[in-house]
């Protein structure tokens, strides 16, 4: 196992770089390991807590046959969303109309290419460190002693397209991944912006009053596979720390085990288990909505658990306009009205990522 590691690039606060070797976890569970390595666990006093007691039985779900029906079902169904964000920052998603034979490709090339040997990996898909953070690897790392998260990950740009010139950041095998991946990211843009759509006309805006800042050339779309192997030790461990997602929106799948996503509520200040039914997708509000919505939708606070016999995987889109996009409040010509100020979405993105992977001190 001596080469089993991902080589982790950071720049320190004084512009040194450093470069650390953090285990690939997969490689762990596939060498059979019961001892997970002290970098990834967390002390006693933040045991997780991952029982279906706190099971969100009232947790949000819509129609997108409904939202796109008769008047009074468009309008209950646009109730039930702009409700659930309110109180969840996060709803799924039924009746989506994105093609069964789709989501199973997607799910076939995801299992595809995180079967492959570490070797096989390393050679068909590179590692960048950057705003972005694209390619095969680890998730953010700090210089401090913050527990490591239980995860391998994968990250792609879809769009601008021309972003990822030059660069292997789309793995080579399997050899339809990125044909496969950037059809699904097609059909979630189209979901995504109807959501946004019915949210806008659901907070008495215009219905173009979010999507009209997304230019179809520029705007922003990533997307980041997720890999949960059986972990020996759940309690002590998480799949991915708490966070917010710094997007308009995110459009997450999931497969092979449900159970590992769970969601801060708003009100009750707890974590909830996010009972996610196959083929939903769920939809989660993200920072820049929270500022574009002048904080009537609240970006929510979201990990992911550990689990000790399942595997998991999750793939999320993430949507934005474009990164030279200013970004502020829609609140039409009283500008007395605006909690939050205008960002320059690149800019803000960067100082997330510095915040993510930079010592604390």
């Amino acid at each position: 196992m001596e080469d089993s590691f991902h080589k982790v690039t950071i720049v320190n606060q004084d512009g040194s770089i450093k470069t650390l070797k953090v285990p690939v976890v997969q490689e762990l569970v596939r060498h059979g390991i019961h001892n997970i390595p002290k970098m990834f666990l967390r002390p006693p006093s933040e045991s997780i807590e991952t029982a279906a007691a706190n099971l969100a039985e009232d947790f949000p779900c819509i129609s997108m046959v409904k939202l796109r029906n008769n008047m009074e079902e468009r309008e209950n169904e646009r109730k039930k969303l702009v409700d659930g964000l309110k109180e969840w920052g996060m709803v799924l998603v039924s009746d989506h109309g994105i093609p069964t034979n789709l989501l199973c490709s997607v799910k076939e090339v995801i299992k595809g290419f995180f079967e492959l040997s570490l070797e096989e990996k390393k050679k068909c898909v590179g590692t960048y460190v950057s705003v972005d953070n694209m390619g095969y690897g680890r998730n953010y790392v700090k210089l401090d002693d913050t527990p490591m998260d239980w995860i391998d990950r994968l990250t792609m740009k879809v769009s601008p397209k021309e972003s990822t010139i030059g660069l292997n950041v789309w793995p080579q095998n399997p050899p339809n991944f990125r044909e496969i991946i950037e059809t699904y990211a097609g059909e979630g843009k189209k979901l995504s912006d109807e959501i946004l759509q019915a949210l806008a006309e659901a907070l008495s805006l215009q219905k173009d009053g979010f999507t009209q800042h997304f230019d179809t050339k520029t705007r922003e779309i990533n997307v980041r596979i997720n890999y949960y192997p059986p972990c020996p030790n759940p309690k002590s461990t998480m799949g991915i720390s708490a966070h917010t997602d710094a997007t308009v929106l995110t459009v997450l799948m999931e497969f092979g085990a449900s159970g590992g996503l769970q969601v801060m509520h708003k009100h009750k200040k707890v974590w909830m288990n996010v009972p996610w039914a196959t083929g939903e997708l769920l939809v989660s509000a993200g920072d820049v909505l929270e500022i574009m919505s002048n904080g009537r939708i609240e970006s929510p606070w979201h990990r992911a658990v550990t689990q000790a016999e399942f595997e998991r995987y999750s793939l999320a889109l993430f949507f934005n306009p474009s990164l030279a996009k200013e970004v502020e409040p829609i609140v039409g010509d009283d500008l007395s009205k605006c909690v939050y100020k205008k960002v320059v979405l690149g800019e803000y993105l960067e100082n997330v990522y510095k915040v993510l992977t930079t010592k604390e001190k």
